[in-house]
C-alpha cells in the first residue's frame, strides 16, 4: 500500500486532480476537492494546487487527457518538492500504471487515501483486521504496477520472466491472506453478535451521519463519558456503545463510523460488523453538520448508504448539529437583510425546509444549545419503542422532566 510519509519537520507536498463530468457543476467539483484536501490533511499531507479537466467521462487510459497529464508533468518539473499526486476517484490498475509512468511520482487515488487514513486510525484488533482486509482486496488487482522494475527480466516469447512469476506467487500469498482475514472477521463478527445479545433487550439507538459532523461529541454529551473526538475525518473507526439514561428510561447508544461520498466498496464489505450496529438499531439519530456548505449533499450520501445497508423501517430523528457556528443575531422586524450564517436565528432555522417532514432538531453538541428539547424528543421516541417491546411492564415511567436523573456506564 502507498502511504503518505511525513516527518515532524515537514509535511509531504501533494497536488490534487479531478475530472468534471457534465452532471457535475464547478461548485460541486470544488466541494469534492475541498473534501479531498481535508482527507489529505488528515493523512498528514499538505495539499497544494488543484487540476480539473472537463470531460464527458474520465479517460480510461489515464483518467485525464494526455494534454492535461502533460500540463501536470510540466508543473511537477518546476515544483520538485511535490512528491505525490492524489486523484479524486478510484483509479483502475492500468490507469495507475500509465499515470505513474508519465508523472514519475507517487500516485494515490481517493480509495487508497481513505484506506491510508483508516490504517492510521485503527486501534482495536477488530478495526485493524477490517482495514487490513480492505487493503489487500484493493492491492490484489494492482500488483503488476509494483513490479515494473522487473520488466527487463521478462522473457521474449510469452513474457514469462521472473518478474511475472514473482507476481503470481504474491497473488497466491495475498489470496491466502484475504481468506484468513475473512475467517478472522467471521469469528469476530460472531463474538460481537454475542455481545449484542448479552446487552439485553434495551432499546438500541445508533448515531449515523457523514464523517466529522460531531457524533462522538454528541455521544460524550449524552453519556457523560469521554469518547475520542477530533476535527479530522474518520476520527473514530470502532463502534462505541454506552448505556444512557434520560429521565428514568435506559437505552443503548452506539457511535458508528462516519460515512463519506465515494466510500470504497472494500470498506463497506470489511466494516459489515460495524454497520450491523446500524442495522440492529431501533432508532437512528442522523447527525448533520449544518455549518458545512454542502450539508444537503452529505444528507443524501447518508441516505443512500443507509438504503444500501438497511432496508428496515425505523424511526429517524434528523439532528442539525453545530448551530453554534451561526451568530444568531435577532433581526429587527423591518430588517430586509437576507438571512445568512451571520444573522440567522434558531427560530428562523425552525421555519425552514429542514424542520419539515422527518422530526428535526437544531442543537450544538459542544455548547449543549437546545439540548433539553433534543433529550425530550429522544426520550419520547425511545419510549414509543420501549412500550411496544414491553407492553406489560409494571414499572411506571413518568413524563420526561428536567429534574430526571441521568446516568451512563460503558459497554465494551
Amino acid at each position: 500500500m502507498s502511504e503518505l510519509l511525513t516527518t515532524d519537520k515537514q509535511l509531504e507536498q501533494v497536488i490534487l486532480v479531478a475530472v468534471r463530468t457534465p452532471d457535475l457543476s464547478e461548485a460541486v467539483v470544488q466541494e469534492h476537492l475541498d473534501e479531498l484536501a481535508f482527507l489529505a490533511e488528515t493523512a498528514g499531507a499538505e495539499p497544494g494546487r488543484r487540476f480539473v479537466q472537463s470531460l464527458t467521462m474520465a479517460d480510461k487510459r489515464s483518467y485525464v487527457g494526455s494534454g492535461k497529464l502533460q500540463e501536470i508533468l510540466e508543473y511537477l518539473k518546476v515544483h520538485e518538492d511535490i512528491s505525490g499526486v492524489i486523484f479524486d476517484d478510484e483509479l483502475s490498475p492500468s490507469q495507475l500504471k500509465n499515470i505513474e509512468a508519465v508523472l514519475k511520482r507517487r500516485i494515490l487515488d481517493r480509495t487508497n487515501l481513505i484506506l491510508d487514513i483508516f490504517a492510521r486510525r485503527a486501534r482495536t484488533a477488530h478495526a485493524k483486521t477490517q482495514v487490513e482486509l480492505a487493503q489487500y482486496q484493493y492491492l490484489l488487482p494492482r500488483l503488476t504496477r509494483m513490479w515494473t522494475h522487473l520488466e527487463r527480466q521478462r522473457g521474449g516469447i510469452g513474457m514469462r520472466g521472473p518478474g511475472e512469476k514473482e507476481i503470481e506467487t504474491d497473488r497466491r500469498i495475498i489470496r491466502d491472506i484475504i481468506a484468513k482475514l475473512k475467517d478472522d472477521l467471521k469469528k469476530i463478527d460472531r463474538q460481537m453478535a454475542t455481545q449484542r445479545k448479552n446487552r439485553g433487550k434495551l432499546v438500541r439507538v445508533a448515531l449515523v451521519g457523514y464523517t466529522n459532523v460531531g457524533k462522538s461529541t454528541l455521544m460524550t454529551a449524552l453519556s457523560k463519558s469521554e469518547v475520542f473526538a477530533e476535527n479530522k475525518l474518520f476520527a473514530t473507526l470502532d463502534t462505541t456503545v454506552r448505556k444512557v439514561v434520560i429521565g428514568n428510561l435506559p437505552f443503548l447508544l452506539a457511535d458508528t463510523v462516519g460515512f463519506i461520498r465515494k466510500l470504497p466498496h472494500h470498506l463497506v464489505e470489511s466494516f459489515k460488523s460495524t454497520l450491523d450496529e446500524v442495522r440492529e438499531a431501533d432508532v437512528l439519530l442522523h447527525i448533520v453538520d449544518i455549518s458545512h456548505p454542502g450539508f444537503e449533499q452529505q444528507i443524501e450520501v447518508v441516505h443512500e448508504t443507509l438504503r444500501e445497508i438497511d432496508d428496515r423501517e425505523k424511526p429517524v430523528i434528523l439532528v442539525f448539529n453545530k448551530v453554534d457556528a451561526f451568530t444568531h443575531i435577532e433581526k429587527e422586524a423591518d430588517d430586509l437583510t437576507p438571512a445568512t450564517r451571520a444573522n440567522v436565528s434558531l427560530d428562523e432555522l425552525k421555519t425552514t425546509w429542514m424542520a419539515k417532514g422527518t422530526p428535526s432538531l437544531f442543537i450544538s453538541a459542544l455548547q449543549k444549545t437546545n439540548f433539553e428539547e433534543f433529550k425530550e424528543t429522544l426520550y419520547n421516541t425511545v419510549m414509543k419503542v420501549h412500550v411496544t417491546r414491553f407492553p406489560y411492564n409494571d414499572f411506571l415511567y413518568p413524563d420526561f422532566n428536567e429534574e430526571g436523573e441521568e446516568g451512563a456506564d460503558g459497554i465494551d
